[in-house]
């Protein structure tokens, strides 16, 4: 079997948001983790064909003001259609970060995934406040989980 794509769509606007990002993308491209090509796109770049020749999502935001950043909300209205039948089943993890109120951004983004049959691989990752090692490590732990869930038999 050959190699497997996964996408990372984020929105990283802060230094605690690129904390998570770095530390997602270490633990997707641990040397473990063999035949998974790790793509990263910007929320507001990241476009259908990218998700349609991925094999599984990592998706990242903030939460602003109780919800998903307006650029992966925006993300998810430019590939809902073309996308829905053809991603089904595929696997996906999320992280968000805030300093209060990240409640609505994890239930959207469950709605959203739900609704177009993406498959969680874990619970969003939340994360308050500024990321510490633990938070990071949680990321780390999520980027490893998520590439080797779409690994190729050996």
């Amino acid at each position: 079997m050959g190699s497997r794509r996964l996408l990372v769509v984020h929105h990283t606007p802060s230094p605690g948001m690129q904390a998570m990002l770095e530390a997602c993308l270490a633990g997707a491209r641990d040397p473990d983790i063999t035949g998974v090509e790790v793509v990263l796109r910007p929320a507001l770049v990241a476009s259908p064909v990218d998700v349609l020749e991925a094999d599984a999502y990592l998706l990242g935001t903030p939460a602003n003001i109780g919800y998903m950043s307006g650029a992966l909300k925006h993300f998810f209205d430019q590939i809902y259609y073309p996308c829905l039948e053809a991603t089904t089943k595929r696997p996906f993890a999320a992280y968000v970060h805030g300093n209060e109120g990240l409640e609505g951004a994890v239930r959207a983004i469950g709605s959203i995934s739900s609704a177009l049959g993406w498959e969680s691989v874990a619970p969003t990752l939340e994360v308050m406040g500024a990321p510490d090692q633990e938070a990071l490590e949680s990321c780390r732990e999520l980027g490893a989980v998520l590439a080797a869930s779409i690994m190729p038999d050996a």
